[in-house]
């Protein structure tokens, strides 16, 4: 990984220089993305630098804050840029002045909140990135990086094509939200999104909301869903867990991973648990971090329930704990394409999952790779967990199902989208 500030380049070699230079086929991408903050996101979109590098095209990582635990991740053969940030005033002159006739839609969002989106101060810089390094093709992910992308395209000038990735369906942010810029995005939306060149989705449940949400026709939003790299995921299951409870030979494991947040409704799983575990013994282990941990452990204190619940906070191999559980389980009450029921796949662990929107029943195809059951509903969760704990499908098939979504299809399905004229 090289890693550079967006200043530090040399200025641009003509585009007939460019051409003469480059091997034939060869392309310049970029993907910009606000950061490497833990999250299924990012993991993704390194993959997808790593194997548009190993393609031998040029890749730019364009973060607007250099951080987050996949750094140490990212291919030698990959440029990481830094943005340099600005103030909110000087982000929002450059947004008003992308399009006046979007004032109104921009008014509330961005112009009006007490904090909108911190991608905003980074959109002057990645205006000049723009115009020095002339990309051919800049793929975005997460639905502030889709519009502060899409606004700098538009100042900028030049040829370079967009591609934003939507990763979750807006629908059930925008109606529960606390943070009320996002109650008036859809406008925004609107006017915004139709400038991509391509709209990715990444399960045709988010196509569709994202559809509704905007008024762009389902025929111009293209599903490619996110991508695992089946050989490193397996690799690294296969290291020894250093947690008491694994192996899980003496009792089972329940494993949940994720964000404490509201979205993953973690206290569906630990009710849940307790009806598990009221008929026969386990335990619970949830990965991740987030703000309702205090929450969710004061749950499992009034349940009678914290001896056989472990939430060891974030770590840096989750598919060694997916290789030793006993059932993986996906609570959430929405998603977009929850990548860690492909990671469970790829790790062989049986799966149970809630039927939200979007993508559960995609990946687990209507329920032949693992139960779905309705969200919020604990006793159906707990009820599905211990038919799986009874009679969980074997590690070959469900790894089978995994390959379908290996990194080096899906970036060729990126790939073939991205050069598309």
């Amino acid at each position: 990984m090289m890693t550079t500030n967006s200043s530090d380049f040399a200025p641009l070699p003509s585009q007939s220089e460019k051409i003469k230079g480059e091997p034939p086929g060869r392309k310049h991408l970029a993907i910009f993305l606000p950061s490497l903050a833990g999250g299924g996101v990012a993991r993704a979109m390194v993959y997808l630098s790593e194997a548009f590098a190993d393609r031998n095209h040029r890749v730019d990582l364009i973060l607007c804050q250099v951080s987050g635990p996949y750094l140490d991740s990212i291919s030698p053969k990959v440029t990481v840029i830094g943005l340099k940030g600005g103030t909110k005033w000087r982000g929002c002159f450059h947004a008003v002045s992308s399009d006046f006739g979007a004032l109104w839609s921009m008014l509330l969002p961005i112009l009006l909140s007490s904090h909108p989106p911190k991608t905003i101060g980074y959109l002057p810089d990645l205006v000049e990135y723009l115009r020095r390094e002339k990309p051919d093709t800049m793929l975005t992910a997460k639905t502030p990086a889709n519009l502060i992308a899409l606004l700098a395209a538009r100042l900028a000038g030049g040829k370079t094509r967009i591609v934003i990735n939507e990763q979750t369906s807006l629908s059930p942010i925008i109606k529960t939200s606390k943070k009320w810029r996002w109650r008036f995005l859809a406008p925004l939306l609107q006017r915004v999104y139709p400038r991509a060149d391509e709209i990715v989705t990444v399960s045709d449940g988010v196509a569709e909301d994202v559809s509704s949400l905007t008024g762009i026709h389902r025929n111009r939003i293209t599903t490619i869903y996110n991508p695992v790299a089946l050989t490193q995921v397996q690799e690294k299951a296969r290291t020894q867990v250093d947690h008491p409870w694994f192996p899980a030979d003496t009792l089972p494991v329940i494993l949940g991973v994720g964000r404490h947040v509201p979205q993953k409704d973690f206290a569906c799983l630990i009710k849940a648990f307790g009806r598990v575990r009221s008929v026969r013994p386990a335990r619970l282990v949830i990965l991740g971090e987030g703000r309702m941990r205090n929450e969710l452990e004061e749950l499992a204190e009034t349940l009678a329930l914290s001896q056989d619940i472990s939430m060891p906070g974030f770590v840096d191999n989750p598919f060694a704990f997916m290789a030793g559980a006993s059932v993986f389980v996906l609570s959430s009450a929405w998603e977009g394409c929850p990548n860690v029921l492909i990671e469970a796949l790829a790790c062989g662990c049986p799966i149970v999952s809630t039927d939200c929107p979007s993508g559960p029943t995609e990946i687990l195809q209507k329920g032949a790779f693992g139960p779905l059951v309705p969200v919020g509903n604990d006793k159906a969760l707990a009820e599905a967990i211990l038919e799986v704990l009874d009679r969980p499908l074997g590690q070959e098939q469900l790894r089978a199902r995994a390959t379908e979504f290996e990194v080096g299809r899906i970036a060729e399905e990126y790939l073939q989208l991205m050069s598309a004229t």
